[in-house]
């Protein structure tokens, strides 16, 4: 922690981490000595894990009573490399979980709107900055930090722009809320502005910072109906400046409080929260927006990877594919079809519907005509017809 994790972890990578060796690491196996270890001890150490209540982590509140198999990698993730550094700095001639198992992990899939349902919220969002996150978050594929970091310097939709269809946002730069002491212990490391506290004391800095990977900093091209939204939004923001005054707090933010301040993300996902409450929607967080992104994204581009690539910031192209892509049902039952057409040479079957607009007149009056009491009804309609003239 003190030699490889200073130089190494961004601020949140670095807290998590400490979490992990302070609630689960040290307090079982720290006073074992390296030598002792080995693969079943750890292996034993993993499953007793299992046992092991949940802790809070970063201030969020633990989804499960126990550890999980997934919180559980998590710490054989860190505990490997450690002690392969524990290996280069010959302090240990082996690394004991390199070939220990540990519990098996279902995974589990990330629940995400589908097109209806995202364009159903649309219809019923009422509230203008909610509206705004979620379209931006969808075509854009925008992580939250990403979005809420995004300042008016970084845009451009002027209307010749939006015109021609090439209105940008370049993200470089998320904001993030870390602790002060991890601030401080790593130099405020990847930091571009601090922001102000706006009450003494706390044990936290809201802070705009370099984003997660160098490949997040991109340039994203905006759909002309999210861009005339943005477009509004900055004229919006305009007038409040000029209403304000230097009551304003100008931190050149795109989404921000009335009074200027920073918007932090438990404010949009209140407002996501209740959206879903009122109107029975599916219920999802609003990081899985970026995955319906991704997931329509690779559709309509007809598996276009290294594109969508483009717009989610993945350091590889894999990580799009085996992380974020969900397979539609729809595109599932489509693909069965073509198999059918193309292998085993079977057509779509036809409605009668579909069989009548085949006809031409002729055929079309003699189908009617081979119905006694159709051919009567039809008689009739044209006496009737032919009366009225």
């Amino acid at each position: 922690m003190e030699i490889y994790g200073v130089n190494k972890w961004a601020m949140s990578t670095y807290d998590t981490k400490n979490s992990l060796i302070n609630n689960y690491i040290n307090p079982i196996i720290g006073d074992i000595p390296l030598s002792d270890l080995n693969p079943r001890m750890m292996e034993k150490f993993y499953l007793d894990l299992l046992k092991v209540k949940s802790k809070v982590i970063n201030n969020r509140k633990p989804e499960h009573e126990y550890l999980t198999p997934s919180r559980i990698r998590e710490v054989h993730k860190l505990l490997r490399n450690a002690f392969n550094q524990a290996v280069k700095w010959e302090l240990m001639t082996r690394n004991p979980v390199e070939h220990a198992t540990i519990p098996k992990e279902k995974p589990k899939k990330r629940a995400i709107w589908d097109l209806p349902t995202f364009k159903k919220a649309l219809e019923l969002c009422d509230d203008d900055d909610l509206s705004l996150a979620l379209n931006l978050a969808f075509s854009c594929t925008l992580r939250m930090g990403e979005m809420l970091g995004i300042t008016l310097d970084c845009i451009d939709v002027s209307e010749e722009r939006i015109e021609n269809g090439t209105a940008s946002i370049f993200i470089e730069k998320e904001l993030q809320r870390v602790k002060r002491d991890v601030f401080e212990k790593l130099n405020k490391r990847d930091v571009i502005f601090a922001f102000p506290r706006c009450l003494s004391g706390g044990n936290t800095v809201l802070v705009l910072k370099e984003p997660k990977t160098e490949t997040s900093k991109c340039r994203v091209y905006l759909p002309k109906t999210v861009a005339k939204m943005v477009l509004q939004r900055i004229k919006d923001i305009q007038k409040i400046k000029e209403l304000l005054g230097d009551e304003y707090h100008d931190y050149n933010l795109l989404f921000s409080s009335l009074t200027g301040r920073p918007m932090e993300g438990q404010v949009i996902t209140r407002s996501l929260k209740k959206l879903i409450s009122d109107h029975d929607l599916p219920d999802v967080c609003f990081h899985s927006l970026r995955h319906s992104s991704i997931t329509y994204k690779l559709k309509w581009s007809g598996g276009d990877i290294k594109a969508v690539q483009g717009d989610s910031g993945h350091a590889r192209a894999d990580m799009v594919t085996e992380q974020y892509s969900h397979i539609l049902d729809e595109d599932r039952v489509a693909n069965a079809k073509r198999v059918d057409e193309q292998v085993y040479n079977q057509q779509p079957q036809k409605t009668q519907a579909d069989n009548t607009t085949d006809m031409n007149p002729t055929e079309l009056l003699g189908q009617i005509f081979s119905n006694p009491e159709m051919g009567k009804a039809f008689q009739a309609f044209i006496q009737q017809y032919q009366s009225n003239s």
